[in-house]
């Protein structure tokens, strides 16, 4: 399988790429996994996510490079994303072997939680189509040719396999190599990295592809003793932004959520950055924020943050990244406000809140 670029026929040029895998999503509600009798379905998927996003809310041309298996299933796959407005020529087709012996569509089935009881994930993704990618099967000098202005991938398209790490480490050594900016999201998943060396591998391929990023998502992942080591607080973000600065000297601008679970329905939300030129700058505070779906606020995060940084131009000063900050999490937050990984925010509702920080009736 060989993915490149197709003719633009006249759209828009594509201006961010992002690298990753697309699921179905499966959501029974209000309900649980285990007991349900039917199901909403969504697409989504880390990396993609914030493609949707910036192409949804934001209005920027996306496209997601991924590989499906030509069948029923992958086909209304493609169908959502095309709803979502995303640019799906490059995604690479696998042949269907009938009953999915040597590769599948992955499927995920996330339940929302509720007061005590939280969300839930239950994936089914092993031997996906995007999971055999392998180096050489992309040509990136072709599709960074065309013109595009970013790249965006991250730790769950890294973690499907052992040869994904190795085709995002592909992608972004080219993407830079043509002068796009590029960004990383370590997004530690424990299911993917089960039996594989856990999270000290997963933190090993993340410090080898995030030395390629100009812009760090989700920062915090590379800091501190793991999901099991003490929790990095908000007042420790700054001493930990420098450490992984220092782990990470060609990285431009590092940035992170911070969520504290009151309930599944309740989250105090905010965020900081990093730069060189700036030092730490908190973003937001959003506390007692109603949730209704969590799941893919981290994306659209990243969403309003790569926008916001994409209108700076260039020199990021303390305005800049303070506002790229304002975007990304005003996003994120609306995110949880509506069901589904994906975003249904538009730009007006984001600045609107940016500009108010209300929730009142706009009429």
């Amino acid at each position: 399988m060989t993915v490149t670029p197709a003719a633009t026929g006249g759209r828009r040029p594509v201006e961010v790429i992002a690298l990753g895998e697309v699921m179905l999503r499966f959501d029974p509600g209000e309900g649980r996994i285990r007991t349900a009798r039917s199901f909403q379905v969504w697409e989504g998927g880390g990396e993609y996510n914030v493609a949707r996003g910036l192409r949804r809310c934001f209005g920027v041309p996306t496209a997601v490079v991924t590989a499906l298996v030509d069948n029923e299933i992958g086909r209304l796959v493609e169908d959502l994303i095309l709803q979502g407005g995303v640019d799906t020529s490059l995604i690479g087709w696998t042949p269907a072997d009938g009953i999915g012996r040597g590769a599948r569509n992955g499927i995920n089935f996330v339940e929302r939680g509720f007061g005590l009881r939280g969300a839930l994930g239950v994936s089914d993704r092993a031997n996906t189509a995007v999971s055999q990618l392998r180096p050489g099967q992309i040509d990136w000098d072709a599709i960074f040719a065309a013109g595009p202005r970013w790249l965006h991938t991250g730790g769950v398209f890294a973690a499907l396999s052992d040869s994904t790490a190795d085709v995002a480490e592909e992608a972004m050594a080219a993407a830079k190599r043509h002068g796009l900016t590029v960004s990383y999201d370590p997004n530690y998943r424990p299911s993917l990295w089960q039996g594989r060396g856990g999270w000290e591998r997963a933190r090993e391929t993340d410090l080898r592809l995030a030395a390629h990023a100009d812009v760090i998502v989700g920062a915090l992942g590379l800091a501190g003793a793991g999901p099991e080591g003490p929790r990095i607080s908000a007042a420790d973000v700054p001493a930990a932004f420098e450490e992984i600065a220092e782990l990470m000297p060609g990285a431009t601008v590092l940035a992170t959520t911070l969520r504290r679970v009151v309930t599944a329905g309740v989250n105090d939300w905010s965020s900081a950055a990093w730069s060189r030129g700036t030092g730490c700058i908190q973003g937001p505070e959003m506390p007692g924020l109603h949730v209704l779906d969590r799941i893919g606020s981290g994306d659209g995060f990243a969403a309003g943050l790569i926008y916001g940084l994409m209108k700076s131009g260039g020199l990021i000063t303390g305005a800049d990244l303070s506002r790229a900050l304002a975007y990304g999490t005003v996003h994120g937050a609306l995110a949880m406000t509506t069901p589904g990984d994906t975003s249904m925010a538009a730009l007006a509702d984001v600045e609107a809140l940016m500009a108010t920080a209300s929730s009142s009736v706009r009429r």
